[in-house]
């Protein structure tokens, strides 16, 4: 499952920068994840980075979004495979 960001975010920009995938960016008020990048941090790292900096705690799992462990490593491993790409 991804995250969404809530409504509640202070837009502290704290958790953009630890997003690995580049998932998160600023939206027109708040920022905003991308689910099609987002992997809970699945590949990288053990718990999703942004939720570990987030100092207002509004980054719940994302319920239109609902991936499991094994679909988010795939989707972290076609990233990496774009990226990877993207270098060469």
């Amino acid at each position: 499952m991804s995250l969404l960001i809530t409504d509640e975010c202070i837009n502290c920009d704290v958790c953009e920068p630890e997003c690995p995938n580049d998932a998160i960016s600023q939206g027109p008020e708040i920022y905003v994840i991308d689910p099609a990048k987002c992997t809970e941090c699945v590949g990288h790292f053990d718990t999703p980075q942004c939720r570990e900096v987030c100092p207002v705690d509004c980054i719940p799992n994302d319920p239109a979004h609902v991936e499991s462990r094994g679909e988010l490593m795939l989707k972290y491993r076609a990233l990496m495979a774009v990226k990877g790409a993207a270098v060469d």
